[in-house]
């Protein structure tokens, strides 16, 4: 404790306070590099990247705002919204060096949250903590440098939660309830999961009702009555686009538009999440996901646990709160047997805020610096070995190399990333030691995503992005040609270095095939198809068909249009008929 002042004399200023005044600008400043190191150095990466990048490219290029569209087809896996994120800073700058923008924006919009709530819930000098404890956590990093919907989910749900707590924990706020309720109808119609804050409504009744055991009276706070105003806000949230998607169905009825509606707003929400069709994984999958990508937060749950419950015992609110609902959105998400590793992130800021009151006392346990100057320097040796196997040339790194379609000249570039960083982390590791555990986990990850930006996705990206298979079909057609896609990926379309004719996404095969026949056919000598190796016709002359290469574990063919034979075609169409 600290020692009190003598009478008639103020208490001095701690020796530390020029650091601890300049201790959240360097941290945001820190992040800032982090986060944004390697904008504009790469292109847009499978599987979800290009999607995203091509919908909202189609966005500016038609003034069709109000459905995304895959090419030809209308997109009905996700909502507008996050596409129109990507339009709007594709209008300010070319889509190349801005699709990351949003990611980037919303995740510092997700740090600023959490350090505005931890100064409001507890104090000043806890709001580094929580902001280092998001920032610090392997899945907000990687999610950060990923033009993903998922990051600006996080962004939604913390907005909300920032509302809600303001709200319930500290006093009456109509305002900061009002926008709670917009934030989560906003996520909602950008994620079908952002309604997920107002689950918080519950944890708060609980809290109340054991308040009022142990205490004998009425817990502080606002009138339950107050959080009615919470529907008209959500349903407020949710009109950006469900109003203007209802009014194009109720003013034209268009069948295409009514089956895009339907795919949207039941298949790929209620009926994704009790009767999933893929990512299936059994009920403890998050537990492996939790201490893998929660690294290194997730090992220090052994010190945070009793603590939690001791403060939850004392009738607590803000962590009632924050625990409570991370442990409704585990359930709710585990329910679901479709999983996948994202679903959890927007648990992570609620987390890192319930730890970060606690993170000052941990910091100065002789255990917890141990273990996260073991976790650092752990990471640096793992970063070293790989970066030598790469290096080197060993048969594992070459097979992965390979595995993935990628040349093994780029093994001495990522090798020379990787050593690079392994050797800067133990460095640092050897000058702050175990007593400043807490900055080198920091600094540890800084150099982690400035690496992962700068040095291994550009070296990467020609290959998964699939923009070196396009140069490479451009180049062996010729720029006078034509370009037709067959059972492409989005990747494909938007790095042609042409105007292509596509046949539609989703169709069967054997569809596009009779509308790219005829395409072919129209001029056979200035034509050409890209397509998936696996889909080609029996009906194409496989003498003519030239192999382009592998892409994205996809192998690619070009068949030029005097390789179709319309009368091959043509009878199968018939004996097909004759069978129906």
């Amino acid at each position: 404790m600290d020692s009190p002042a003598l009478p008639g004399c103020a208490p001095l200023s701690p020796p530390s306070f020029p650091r601890a005044r300049w201790r959240l600008p360097l941290l945001w400043l820190l992040v800032v590099i982090a986060l944004a190191a390697g904008i504009g150095m790469r292109l847009p990466q499978p599987p979800d990247e290009p999607r995203f990048v091509l919908a909202a490219r189609a966005m500016l290029d038609s003034g069709q705002w109000l459905v995304p569209h895959r090419g030809s087809e209308f997109y009905a896996e996700k909502p507008p919204v996050y596409m129109w994120m990507q339009a709007a800073t594709q209008g300010v700058l070319d889509w190349k060096g801005s699709f990351l923008l949003p990611s980037l924006l919303a995740a510092l919009l997700s740090l600023w949250l959490v350090a505005d709530l931890a100064r409001r819930l507890w104090s000043p000098r806890v709001a580094p903590h929580a902001m280092a404890a998001l920032f610090c956590s392997l899945q907000f990093g990687l999610m950060a440098k990923r033009a993903q919907i998922d990051m600006v989910l996080v962004a939604m749900t913390t907005l909300s939660l920032w509302g809600l707590l303001r709200h319930l924990c500290e006093r009456r706020n109509l305002p900061a309830l009002w926008l709670a309720g917009i934030a989560a109808g906003v996520g909602t119609v950008t994620k079908g999961v952002g309604f997920l804050p107002l689950l918080v409504v519950l944890p708060w009744l609980a809290w109340r009702c054991g308040y009022r055991r142990l205490r004998g009276h009425v817990a502080p706070g606002p009138a339950p009555s107050t959080l009615a105003w919470l529907l008209p806000s959500f349903l407020l949230g949710t009109a950006v686009w469900l109003a203007p998607l209802g009014w194009a169905l109720l003013r034209q009825p268009d069948p295409a538009l009514q089956a895009y509606a339907h795919e949207l707003l039941f298949k790929q929400t209620a009926t994704r999440y009790a009767h999933a069709w893929h990512h299936l994984q059994p009920a403890w999958y998050y537990l492996q996901v939790m201490l893998t990508l929660w690294l290194p937060g997730s090992l220090l749950l052994p010190w945070l646990l009793r603590p939690w419950w001791r403060r939850m015992r004392r009738t607590d609110a803000r962590l009632w709160l924050l625990l409570g609902w991370a442990a409704m959105v585990l359930l709710f998400f585990t329910i679901s047997p479709g999983k996948r590793e994202v679903y959890l992130l927007p648990m992570l800021p609620a987390l890192a805020l319930a730890s970060a009151p606690l993170l000052p006392g941990l910091l100065r346990r002789t255990g917890v610096r141990r273990y996260l100057l073991g976790y650092s320097i752990a990471l640096g040796l793992l970063a070293i070995t790989v970066g030598a196997l790469l290096v080197y040339a060993a048969p594992w790194a070459v097979a992965q190399l390979e595995r993935r379609a990628m040349p093994t000249s780029l093994l001495p570039v990522l090798g020379a990333g990787l050593l690079v960083l392994g050797g800067a982390v133990l460095g640092i590791s050897a000058w702050l030691r175990q007593r400043h555990a807490g900055a080198l986990v920091l600094v540890t990850h800084a150099l982690l995503w400035c690496v992962y930006g700068v040095v291994l996705l550009p070296a990467m990206d020609p290959y998964a992005s699939a923009s070196a298979l396009m140069q490479r079909a451009g180049a062996r057609i010729g720029p006078q040609a034509e370009l037709g896609l067959l059972a492409w990926r989005e990747q494909n379309l938007l790095q042609a270095d042409r105007p292509v004719r596509e046949f539609g996404f989703k169709r069967p095969w054997d569809l596009q095939w009779q509308d790219a026949g005829q395409w072919l056919a129209a001029a056979p000598q200035t034509r050409w198809l890209l397509v998936l190796d696996a889909a080609i016709s029996p009906c194409v002359d496989t003498a003519q068909i030239i192999d382009i290469g592998m892409s994205n574990g996809n192998r690619w063919q070009l068949v030029p249009g005097t390789a179709w034979s319309r009368t091959c075609h043509a009878a199968a169409r018939g004996a097909s008929d004759a069978e129906d």
